[in-house]
């Protein structure tokens, strides 16, 4: 007796069910944009992901330097933000250079590159006193096929690196590097 009153109902709630999980899941979006203020530094940027933080040291001008990482990554991409104390701000130029090679290589492109205007980008950084952007098709660790677009910056003796692993949206490119500041 009561079955079949339920079963109508039922019919009746499945597309007011399917509604509303299509509802719920757009309340989670795959870019969940949080601002990051890495300490040491005046840098803000904006990240789409929780970051995770790694620091190691590495030679940067010649000189082993401390580099500090920020990285996550969300609908397949991958971001980072890093940066580093250069011991002389004299050398800021050949530091962001020699950056510039080594982020080449490490996706198997010809760190000659790196001055090629095919593979530059403008880019503009609030506050940063030396901007240059670089973009590149390379491959990954796993010898996959890898889009980089990459941002360095310098403010006084501070070198920063913001890049983008993966072909993202001008939407979500434009988001990631308009959100890097040096107030």
């Amino acid at each position: 007796m009561f079955s079949i009153p339920f079963e109508r109902a039922k019919r009746r709630f499945k597309p007011f069910a399917a509604l509303s999980l299509l509802t719920l899941s757009a309340c989670y979006p795959t870019f969940n944009w949080r601002e990051l203020r890495p300490e040491g530094t005046p840098l803000q940027a904006l990240l789409p992901c929780k970051a995770e933080t790694a620091e190691r040291t590495v030679p940067l001008g010649g000189v082993p330097t401390v580099l500090h990482m920020h990285s996550c990554k969300a609908s397949g991409l991958t971001f980072a933000v890093a940066w580093a104390n250069v011991s002389d701000g004299a050398a800021v130029p050949a530091t962001l250079s020699d950056w510039q090679r080594a982020s080449l290589a490490a996706i198997r492109v010809d760190p000659a590159l790196h001055t090629d205007p095919a593979h530059r980008w403008t880019a503009t950084v609030a506050g940063a006193s030396l901007v240059q952007g670089i973009t590149a098709q390379g491959t990954d660790p796993q010898g996959q096929p890898v889009q980089a677009r990459v941002v360095y910056f310098a403010r006084g003796a501070q070198v920063f690196q913001a890049a983008v692993y993966g072909t993202a949206s001008n939407e979500v490119s434009t988001t990631f590097f308009d959100g890097l500041k040096l107030p």
